[in-house]
C-alpha cells in the first residue's frame, strides 16, 4: 500500500517517524512497490511519439440490431422498436437512438460484422483481442500494456496506461485490462481502483477524486513540506520518480474536470457514478476524462459505460442508455478533432458479443456470440463507412467478418507497431507475436 500521512501531530523534521512518512507499496497492482514498477519500466525503450487510444467497453453485449445494423425488412419480433435515420454519408443509415452519431458519420467507420467472439461475459477479448482459453503462462497482456512495454511512458508523471473501469458486482466486467506475462510494471493505473483508498495526502484519499480541488491542495501543500525537509534527498531515483508521479500536479490536473470551460462539459453530458445493477456507471465524465488523460501524456486509456446485457426490457433500456452513449461519443470525437488530436488518437467502442435477432417474452434479447458490432474512429483512419454486413435477419455475419484480432492488428498499427514483425518476450522469454499473423492482418479498408 501507499500511504502519505500529514495528520496535524506530524511534522516533516528531524523528530519525524519514519512509518508516518512515506510508505510506498501496491497501487492496487499487488503489492509491487511503485519504485519496482518504475525500474522495471526504465529498461522499455521510449520514443518521442505520442499516439494513443481511448476504449470505451460496454459491458454485457449490446443489441447490434438495435444500434447500427436495423434491420428494417425484418419481422417484427427481430427488427424491434427503433428505426433507421440516415447520416450524412449517402446510404449510410443507423438506429434512432443516435442522432448525433448520424449527424457526424463521416466521422466513424461502422462494423457490423464482428466475429470471433468468445462468448464470455468478459472484457478480456475486447481488452486483448485474445481468446481466454489456453493462455501462454501469465496470460495474454492488454493492448494498454503493450503500449507500456513497447513505448513506456511520454512524461514521467502520468502513467501510460490508465483504467477508468470501476469495481463492479460482476468484476470480469471492471477489467481495465491485465498486463499478463508482460509483468505488474505494466499495469493500468486504476483512478477508481480499490487500492486507492491505501493512498492518503494529508488525510484525503485519491479515490475521492470528485473533490478535486482539495486534492490538487494536498498536493501542493506536501510537496512544499517535503521540499523543505530535504527529505527526498536520501531516496533513490525510482522513489524519488514514484513520489513525483503521486505529487506531481499533472495528473491530479487532468482528472480536474472543473478545469474545462462549462459549455464543452455540457456536450459531454455528466452522467451517474452510480452502478448499472452488476455492471458499470453511467458516467459520461469518464469521456472527458479520457481526452485529458491523452492529452497529458497517457497512451491507453480503458473505461466501462453502463451495463447493457438486457434479457428484458431492451427498448426500455435502449432508449436510456443508447442516446447517452450517442452524446459521450460524439462529443469525445468533436473535442479530440477541435484539439488537433484526432489522427493521433483511435476511439474503439464495443462490447464482448451480440444479442439474438429474436426477441424474447419479457422484450429482451438473449446472449448471441455469432455476430456483433463495434464502432471505430480518428487514429488518421478512413472513416465516413460501413465495414461488413449481416444477414436480413441480423444472424450471421454475411459479407466480410471482422475478427477482433483484425481490429487489434489496425489498432496497433494506428499507434506505430507492425505486427507483422513486432514481439514481446514471455515468461520463458519466448517471442509473442501481437496477433495471430498468419491469420489476421490490419484491415485495409481503414487505410
Amino acid at each position: 500500500m501507499l500511504k502519505i500521512l500529514g495528520s496535524q501531530k506530524s511534522q516533516f523534521c528531524d523528530r519525524i517517524s519514519r512509518r508516518n512518512f512515506l510508505q510506498i507499496g501496491g497501487l492496487a497492482l499487488g503489492g509491487l512497490s511503485l519504485p519496482q514498477l518504475l525500474q522495471a519500466e526504465s529498461s522499455t525503450t521510449k520514443r518521442k511519439q505520442h499516439k494513443g487510444i481511448i476504449m470505451i467497453f460496454l459491458p454485457g453485449g449490446p443489441p447490434h440490431q438495435d444500434m447500427w445494423d436495423i434491420k428494417v425488412d425484418a419481422p417484427s419480433e427481430i427488427r424491434g422498436e427503433f428505426n433507421a435515420i440516415q447520416t450524412n454519408v449517402s446510404g449510410i443509415e443507423i438506429g434512432d437512438q443516435f442522432p448525433r452519431m448520424a449527424q457526424m458519420a463521416d466521422k466513424f467507420t461502422f462494423i457490423r460484422s464482428m466475429v470471433g467472439s468468445d462468448g464470455r461475459h468478459d472484457a478480456f477479448q475486447c481488452l486483448t483481442g485474445q481468446r481466454f482459453n489456453n493462455q501462454p503462462l501469465g496470460g495474454w497482456p492488454s493492448l494498454g500494456s503493450v503500449l507500456s512495454k513497447k513505448y513506456g511512458a511520454v512524461d514521467p508523471s502520468i502513467p501510460p496506461f490508465l483504467g477508468l473501469s470501476p469495481k463492479m458486482g460482476h468484476m470480469e466486467w471492471a477489467r481495465a485490462g491485465d498486463p499478463g506475462f508482460l509483468g505488474l510494471a505494466h499495469a493500468p493505473f486504476r483512478p477508481n481502483g480499490e487500492g486507492m483508498a491505501d493512498m492518503t495526502l494529508n488525510g484525503i484519499t485519491l479515490d475521492r477524486l470528485n473533490d478535486r480541488k482539495k486534492v490538487l491542495s494536498s498536493l501542493d501543500q506536501f510537496r512544499s513540506q517535503v521540499d523543505a525537509s530535504g527529505t527526498m534527498d536520501g531516496l533513490d531515483s525510482f522513489t524519488q520518480q514514484a513520489f513525483g508521479i503521486l505529487t506531481s500536479s499533472k495528473l491530479a490536473e487532468a482528472l480536474d474536470l472543473s478545469k474545462e470551460d462549462q459549455t464543452l462539459r455540457d456536450r459531454y453530458g455528466r452522467g451517474t457514478p452510480k452502478l448499472r445493477a452488476d455492471g458499470g456507471p453511467k458516467l459520461l465524465d469518464d469521456f472527458l476524462t479520457a481526452r485529458r488523460l491523452i492529452e497529458a501524456g497517457a497512451r491507453c486509456v480503458t473505461l466501462a459505460f453502463s451495463r447493457w446485457d438486457w434479457h428484458g426490457g431492451n427498448f426500455k433500456r435502449g432508449r436510456e442508455d443508447m442516446p447517452m452513449l450517442d452524446q459521450g461519443v460524439t462529443a469525445l470525437v468533436e473535442d479530440l478533432e477541435n484539439r488537433g488530436m484526432l489522427d493521433d488518437v483511435t476511439v474503439v467502442v464495443w462490447g464482448e458479443f451480440g444479442r439474438t435477432p429474436k426477441i424474447n417474452a419479457n422484450s429482451g434479447r438473449d446472449h448471441w456470440p455469432r455476430v456483433s458490432t463495434a464502432l471505430l474512429a480518428g487514429g488518421g483512419m478512413k472513416t465516413g463507412q460501413v465495414i461488413g454486413s449481416t444477414n436480413r435477419l441480423g444472424e450471421y455475419a454475411e459479407d466480410r467478418p471482422v475478427h477482433f484480432q483484425e481490429v487489434f492488428a489496425s489498432l496497433y498499427r494506428n499507434l506505430g507497431i507492425d505486427v507483422e514483425s513486432a514481439t514481446i518476450d514471455d515468461l520463458q522469454g519466448r517471442p509473442r507475436y501481437l496477433v495471430d499473423r498468419d491469420k489476421y492482418k490490419a484491415m485495409p479498408e481503414l487505410v
